[in-house]
């Protein structure tokens, strides 16, 4: 093996401090730098914002140039995207102009942007990559793994395919993100509340990446546009959660399909069931254990069913999440640092493991 490649984490929060300690185990990684947007965090060691215990002898820093200046060999971008989507494609771009690859947590449409964001925008991620060599991969467990790799993979055992249906069946409520449960979801908000994902085509934005990347992958052209469906439900008790408590006759719980049709026949589907306490909607499924899991479900022959189930050492399922989001990005640096220039799918990259990750002790 060569010399590590030298790795800046964009960000210290829900994912960037997974990252960080991902970075740091990783035997082909160095972490030479970690960016922060709070000035408080502005000179403090990686470690400790990382809250591993001990020191990484890495500052952070509010300085973006001088980041760059360090000509990393790639950025893990782990950066809060889902409220500020434009500006993050903009900082994502001047990275690659800079000639640094990445790989990032989000924006998450990014995965497989086609019809999603104008061709203009698509070119400049190209002509960037062709003009630098960088590369850019945006992944993670949903969208990502979970409704990516995993369900393809498992077409690869289908003699015929009907209906591939990827799901998200989560407990929220220890999920700490204020602005997504509240302004995008309308958790805890009043029925009547116009919460962000519910509006005309953000649906689409938001996982029809999923939807026509499952589809490129199986060979199929999907009418358009595509099928949105939200059911919500009202929260029958008062129910607590971390990210604010959700009272009674609020919002508590909201099944949504985003549905990839041929000829009008459902092929592809893209479904979550999202709770924020076990007990609701009890008619809803639900995980085989714990609080959640993604379910891939093929119908065809053979019918196969595989349900994907983790949790942390140290939390729930939610930190797990945090943890599998930023391994996913952290994992595939070697193999976007090697990939073309450009924007990088899951279909364009190798097999990634976790190589080099094995327990010594």
């Amino acid at each position: 093996m060569g010399e590590p490649l030298r790795v800046v984490v964009w960000s210290t929060g829900t994912v960037g401090r997974h990252a960080i300690a991902g970075i740091d185990a990783h035997p082909d990684l160095e972490l030479v730098g970690v960016w922060v947007s709070n000035p408080d965090k502005d000179g403090k060691d990686a470690g400790v914002l990382a809250d591993l215990g001990r020191e990484l002898g890495v500052a952070a820093t509010t300085d973006k140039q001088a980041l760059l200046a360090m000509k990393p060999d790639a950025i893990v971008h782990t950066a809060m995207t889902d409220d500020r989507v434009f500006e993050a494609i903009e900082d994502l771009i001047e990275f690659l102009e800079a000639g640094v690859n990445v790989t990032s947590s989000g924006p998450v449409l990014l995965q497989w942007p086609e019809r999603i964001l104008p061709p203009e925008t698509l070119d400049r991620i190209a002509s960037a990559g062709e003009r630098t060599g960088a590369s850019l991969h945006v992944n993670g467990i949903d969208p990502g793994f979970a409704n990516d790799v995993l369900p393809l993979s498992l077409t690869s055992l289908s003699q015929r395919i009907d209906e591939v249906r990827v799901m998200e069946i989560c407990d929220y409520s220890t999920y700490y993100q204020p602005v997504v449960m509240g302004d995008l979801f309308g958790f805890g908000r009043p029925m009547d509340f116009r919460a962000f994902l519910w509006e005309p085509g953000i649906l689409t934005m938001a996982w029809g990446s999923v939807v026509r990347q499952i589809a490129a992958g199986l060979g199929i052209t999907l009418d358009e546009p595509l099928t949105e469906e939200v059911d919500r439900r009202a929260a029958e008790v008062d129910t607590p959660s971390v990210s604010g408590d959700v009272q009674a006759g609020t919002m508590g719980a909201v099944h949504f399909q985003l549905i990839g049709k041929v000829d009008g026949v459902p092929r592809v589907v893209l479904e979550h069931y999202t709770r924020t306490a076990p007990d609701q909607v009890p008619e809803w499924p639900t995980p085989p254990e714990g609080d959640g899991c993604y379910r891939v479900v093929i119908k065809g022959e053979p019918f196969m069913q595989c349900d994907f189930v983790h949790h942390g050492e140290h939390g729930d399922h939610n930190v797990s999440g945090m943890i599998v989001t930023a391994q996913r990005i952290v994992n595939a640096v070697p193999a976007v640092v090697a990939a073309p220039g450009g924007l990088v799918t899951a279909l364009d990259l190798p097999l990634v493991t976790g190589r080099g990750l094995v327990s010594r002790a």
